[in-house]
């Protein structure tokens, strides 16, 4: 009688499994609670962001940045100067999980190699000509010399 009690719970096992795999799977994020979430840069870091201030609190400065207005200066060994525009900058980027850059080249400058796990970069000419490019995980190279106006 063993074995056929073993046999009848292996059954029931193999039987709630199956029951159990055709489940949906909740694994995306979930719909925003909120409008927006305005960093409040007075309270620290956690993993999705900084905390959002109370609304109460929240200006129209908070969605507004204006640090791309001006050049960046590229007298240094890369003759380059990038603008951040992050939330620390722009709180009302706050958990968005985007940003943008202003790069500054001076003739002859680059933009050191570094890597975006997780992220992308696209890049707009605004005046000149500027050799962009990027290497795959499979060490394709991709590039194009870019003028005013492309994107790449």
């Amino acid at each position: 009688m063993s074995a056929m009690a073993s046999l009848l719970f292996h059954l029931l096992c193999c039987l709630t499994v199956f029951w159990l795999l055709p489940l949906p799977s909740h694994s995306a994020d979930p719909d925003p609670l909120q409008d927006f979430c305005v960093a409040n840069l007075s309270a620290s870091i956690s993993v999705n962001g900084f905390p959002c201030k109370p609304a109460s609190e929240v200006t129209s400065d908070d969605f507004f940045f204006d640090g791309f207005t001006q050049e960046g200066n590229t007298t240094n060994a890369f003759a380059s100067f990038l603008t951040p525009g992050n939330v620390l900058s722009f709180p009302g980027l706050n958990t968005l999980g985007i940003s943008m850059n202003r790069v500054d080249f001076a003739p002859g400058g680059i933009n050191p190699p570094h890597s975006h796990p997780r992220a992308s970069e696209v890049g707009v000419v605004i005046e000149g000509k500027l050799l962009v490019g990027f290497v795959t995980t499979n060490n394709v190279y991709y590039s194009k010399v870019l003028t005013a106006g492309h994107m790449f």
